[in-house]
């Protein structure tokens, strides 16, 4: 994948971690929930061919782990960003996985700072909750989704564990959760397919 595609003005902008590439096993289904829900209830589907798609960082190799505990290179990396996103203020920013929520956190300098492997599934679901409850779309919100689903051992707890309902479909709670909120937002936000 390349490290960025799409439009930096567009107010949808996707995150991920460049040694996953879950765009198509995480983002499709979600999407696939979202438009439905869009379309159903306002007869409108979300432009995604201008969605900023980016990766955290440019290079895999430079992901934290415990030999380069977020190293200068990342350093580099988040003031990068942060510039990107003070400059064009996304509405959504949608983050998968761990290591590019916490990413996000320290582009918006949000305290305290945490480890990757703190962000677990069920912490990951509660701050999904949170983002949606206190969505406010004059403002970014920083919207952390899971980058790994289905290929995990544990795919019915990782649902149970995200979305804290027992049986209840990631890729349904979490599609229809952000499309209610851009339902309600729907004119203040320039996303639709004309």
């Amino acid at each position: 994948m390349e490290s960025e595609s799409g439009d930096r003005s567009y107010p949808i902008w996707l995150l991920f971690d460049p040694r996953h590439p879950v765009r198509h096993d995480i983002w499709t289904p979600i999407l696939d929930e979202l438009q439905d829900k869009v379309y159903r209830q306002i007869r409108r589907r979300v432009d995604t061919s201008k969605m900023l798609i980016r990766n955290a960082v440019n290079n895999s190799l430079i992901v934290p782990n415990t030999l380069n505990w977020w190293g200068e290179e990342v350093v580099t990396e988040i003031e990068l960003f942060r510039e990107i996103a003070l400059e064009h203020k996304p509405k959504i920013l949608i983050s998968f996985g761990a290591f590019a929520f916490e990413f996000v956190r320290r582009v918006y300098k949000t305290k305290p700072k945490k480890g990757p492997k703190y962000w677990g599934t069920a912490i990951l679901g509660d701050e999904f909750r949170k983002s949606i409850e206190n969505f406010n779309i004059n403002t970014t919100n920083r919207i952390p989704l899971l980058r790994r689903v289905i290929t995990s051992g544990n795919y019915i707890e990782a649902h149970n564990y995200f979305c804290r309902n027992e049986g209840e479909n990631y890729f349904n709670y979490v599609g229809l959760k952000i499309a209610e909120k851009i339902i309600e937002n729907k004119d203040k936000l320039e996303i639709w397919i004309e």
